[in-house]
């Protein structure tokens, strides 16, 4: 397995330092490198937003208080993941290149101010990004404590300039290299919006054309291209200066403006940033989210990753920014970890004392280490002790040297495809308001989160060949190749399961003749006719196995075709027929669940797909609800994370014996305390 940063192969503890803000105060630098080691940080992100400061003019550079920071932590044992500082510029340079700034959906160039809100196309603000990514590699990509490129921050938006037009024109002529088969690609036939001229097309906008699907979904690839090409610029600038220094770029889970899956092989490393609403729902929910999102973050490059940012307390832009509660910090921390992380890193160090981020939650608070009262000082804060644990925690990881090497194996799939994404949620119909599709996913995945079973992330890109299950909800898009690769799946023994609204479209967003799943009746032996929209507070309902259990929001009227009827609908007038199916083909078996159901259906139906692939959990035992465990093996270990998300101390029986990691304790049962967490040695595979 490869070390994510070589140079200092460790797990990381650390996140986003801004200096810069604290230069008119050495005695806050000095207090800081104390406060660094006393919570047992052995790295920082610096520079992210430093721009006005590393060139304050036009032209006029000034790294030296950088170098005197870098060195003073290396000197000190932390080590530096250096950004790129793309991601907010100067405001010189805002007021000078007009063309920077960029213009939003409504055609109005954007005034100077706020951040991530750069014209990727512009060649003055490429030009401008290459001269400071050059010199700063110049002058610190051989640094020994610069272990990490952190390119930018949080890469997003969209521009609508004349710039950004024409690129997305000449990125259409080399994709479709005819209008005619722009035009068939794209069906605008419909409404005799046929396209006679390049220039003819611009990007979707409220004032213009949004009713052209294939135009929307382009336009929505065409972002991640430009995006991605700006990203590779950076990347390219640095390496070509010291390639041995990898490169990261903190992404956003979810975010579904950008084709993550389309970063993993530019990347050496991918990190990302997460804030879950912790107490503000049920835990359990946001825990499968944020277990789930970090599932997603790991699979972009099916490789460990980097928590890069999270909060020790609370954030200040959600709608109630709740402090965590005492030992959520530790448990959601090693949650990360769990889930393939190797590192934990927050935004950030050291409040702010003005401007949007003022109040979020960072290591050190305003109340800093100069009042007029010894005890009113940081390290009696709750969070920096809260810091101060998983510090701990990190640095016994360290110490065993077995973690860092360990990574998460998983036999189970799930489908996650952002371009199926955009073209489900872009469609009008079979509803009108949420689609639901990144909950149907959730809902997916929270029976293996409850067993403790990893799963993976994949889309339609990815090899599905090693995997014994592999879930494919609301796989509205076909795109090409991707039924191939099911098909042949099924075909060498796996077992597939496919739902509702599936196989409607290829990839240009036409829909696909001749029946749907397209491409895959065969492969499911059913034809699904048409497709059932329930309004709010009505159901249906599934009868399977002598059991009820309700279908709502969608339902498909399926035909069995070769398939087994396992399932049937309940009421109205196709009470009677399937609603669930098994097929076998070749070696294997597909199912096809006609309804959305909820989580007791899905809970039952998985728990018996496991069991008859003989896929288990972490612990071999029967987790109390709310709990969960997740594994990490390397070659010679086996670690295991048993996390409990409930407000209330649980029990949790392991079957056999376990090491507590770090200690000779063995345990056949642990008391985990109110959102406690342990780690276990799994010392029989060792």
């Amino acid at each position: 397995m490869k070390a994510l940063t070589p140079k200092f192969p460790k797990m990381l503890h650390g996140g986003d330092y801004n200096p810069d803000q604290w230069l008119r105060s050495p005695e806050i630098l000095k207090q800081d490198i104390e406060l660094l080691k006393k919570a047992d940080i052995n790295s920082v992100s610096i520079g992210i937003f430093a721009w006005a400061k590393l060139e304050p003019q036009e032209g006029v550079y000034d790294f030296d208080w950088l170098e005197e920071i870098i060195d003073n932590l290396y000197k000190n044992g932390i080590y530096s993941v250096l950004a790129t500082p793309s991601g907010a510029k100067p405001l010189w340079m805002s007021e000078k290149y007009e063309e920077i700034r960029r213009v939003s959906k409504n055609g109005v160039r954007d005034l100077s101010g706020a951040r991530h809100n750069h014209c990727y196309t512009s060649p003055v603000y490429r030009e401008k990004v290459q001269e400071m990514n050059h010199r700063l590699a110049e002058r610190f990509a051989n640094h020994p404590g610069v272990i990490l490129w952190h390119l930018s921050n949080e890469y997003g938006g969209e521009c609508y300039c004349p710039l950004c037009q024409a690129a997305f024109r000449d990125w259409l002529k080399a994709k479709y290299k005819t209008l005619d088969a722009l035009n068939h690609a794209w069906w605008t036939d419909f409404w005799s919006h046929t396209y006679t001229d390049w220039e003819q097309i611009r990007a979707p906008m409220p004032h213009g054309e949004t009713c052209v699907h294939g135009l929307t979904l382009d336009w929505k690839r065409f972002v991640t291209h430009q995006t991605l090409d700006f990203m590779k610029m950076e990347r390219d600038t640095v390496k070509a200066v010291n390639p041995d220094i990898p490169v990261t770029a903190n992404l956003m889970g979810f975010y579904d403006g950008l084709n993550y899956f389309k970063f993993g092989p530019e990347l050496d490393v991918v990190s990302w940033d997460n804030y879950p609403l912790w107490h503000t729902m049920d835990n359990k929910t946001v825990a499968v989210l944020s277990g789930l999102t970090h599932d997603v973050m790991r699979s972009v490059k099916h490789e460990n990753f980097l928590l890069m940012e999270s909060t020790p307390s609370n954030t200040n832009w959600h709608a109630y920014c709740m402090l965590k509660r005492p030992g959520m910090h530790l448990l959601s921390s090693l949650q990360a970890v769990a889930h393939g992380s190797n590192s934990v890193q927050y935004f950030q160090f050291r409040k702010s004392r003005g401007s949007s981020e003022k109040f979020h939650g960072a290591v050190v608070d305003h109340v800093g280490n100069s009042g007029p009262y010894d005890f009113v000082k940081t390290e009696n804060t709750r969070v920096y002790k809260d810091v101060q644990s998983v510090g701990a925690a990190l640095r016994q990881m360290n110490e065993g040297g077995d973690v860092y090497s360990t990574e998460v194996k998983a036999q189970v799939a799930l489908v996650y495809d952002v371009e199926n994404r955009w073209a489900l949620e872009g469609a009008a119909g079979p509803t009108n308001l949420d689609k639901k599709y990144v909950e149907t996913l959730v809902r997916h995945y929270v029976p293996f989160w409850e067993k403790g079973v990893q799963v993976d992330i994949v889309d339609s890109e990815s090899d599905i060949s090693g995997y014994k299950l592999v879930l494919a909800p609301m796989l509205y898009m076909y795109r090409d190749g991707f039924p191939q690769k099911l098909r042949a799946f099924v075909e060498n023994g796996g077992t597939l399961i496919g739902t509702y609204w599936s196989g409607i479209v290829d990839d240009t967003d036409l829909c696909i003749l001749g029946g749907t799943p397209g491409g895959m009746m065969d492969v499911f032996g059913i034809w699904n006719e048409e497709t059932d929209c329930l309004p709010e507070g009505m159901k249906n309902g599934i009868l399977t196995g002598g059991k009820h259990y309700d279908a709502v929001d969608l339902c498909a009227r399926i035909h069995p075709i070769t398939a087994e009827v396992l399932g049937t609908y309940e009421t109205d007038f196709y009470a009677g027929e399937a609603a669930l199916t098994k097929n076998v083909y070749g070696k294997g078996e597909a199912y096809y669940i006609a309804a959305r159901t909820g989580e007791d259906f899905l809970r039952d139906f998985y728990g018996d797909k496991m069991q008859a692939l003989g896929i288990t959990g972490a612990l071999n035992t029967d987790l109390p609800e709310g709990v969960t465990a997740h594994e990490r093996v390397g070659e010679n270990s086996r670690i295991v994370f048993v996390e409990n998300y409930n407000d209330t101390e649980k029990t949790v029986g392991l079957g056999r014996e376990y090491k507590l990691y770090g200690t000779g304790q063995t345990v056949k049962s642990i008391k985990l305390p109110a959102f406690g967490v342990a780690v276990l040695s799994d010392f029989t595979k060792m």
